[in-house]
């Protein structure tokens, strides 16, 4: 492990250095996501790479229920980006890690996804509620209070949480093919 994370050391120190000489290169249009409907409830999303990943819902609410939900994959992302952006840090600052875990939970109130409202008329919220992440990291050696710094560094720079924590607006196009 200790190679892997020299190894990534070096990758961010040589992007660093290219976007101290040229700032503008580190801005790009992030590869999309598109999601196409297969029936049911089920959705493939895909990478312009090939990579795909199916969801569905349960059969609670008219899916299969075999495969993972939206919902799951939102925090799939969360947790993920979090984790690799601790992983960054860590090795940009030459701490050796044994471990990490994050864990991304959330609360979510399934009338919201209905368009249900609450007893008084106000909607009730589709998005989730509660949202936090879990985070046990292990770095023999290395003081607690620098692993809580270098999670929350981490944290400041991972893509995901940021938008989560700064809600990045979403803006909306929508074609129509004709029947």
């Amino acid at each position: 492990m200790l190679d892997q994370q020299s190894d990534v050391a070096a990758a961010l120190a040589r992007a660093r250095a290219t976007l101290q000489r040229r700032p503008a290169s580190g801005l790009h249009d992030d590869a999309p996501a598109t999601a196409c409907w297969q029936g049911g409830c089920r959705v493939t999303a895909r990478h312009a790479n090939g990579t795909e990943v199916a969801s569905d819902m349960p059969a609670e609410l008219g899916g299969g229920g075999a495969l993972v939900t939206p919902g799951w994959l939102f925090r799939a992302g969360l947790a993920s980006c979090a984790t690799t952006s601790i992983v960054l840090t860590a090795a940009s600052e030459g701490v050796v890690l044994t471990a990490l875990e994050v864990r991304a939970c959330s609360r979510s109130d399934t009338r919201g996804l209905l368009g249900m409202s609450e007893a008084d008329g106000r909607p009730v919220s589709g998005g989730p509620s509660e949202l936090r992440l879990q985070v046990r990291i292990c770095a023999p050696g290395v003081a607690p209070q620098r692993l809580r710094a270098l999670v929350a560094q981490g944290l400041r720079c991972s893509p995901v949480p940021n938008a989560v924590q700064q809600a990045t607006g979403l803006a909306l196009q929508i074609d129509i093919d004709p029947s």
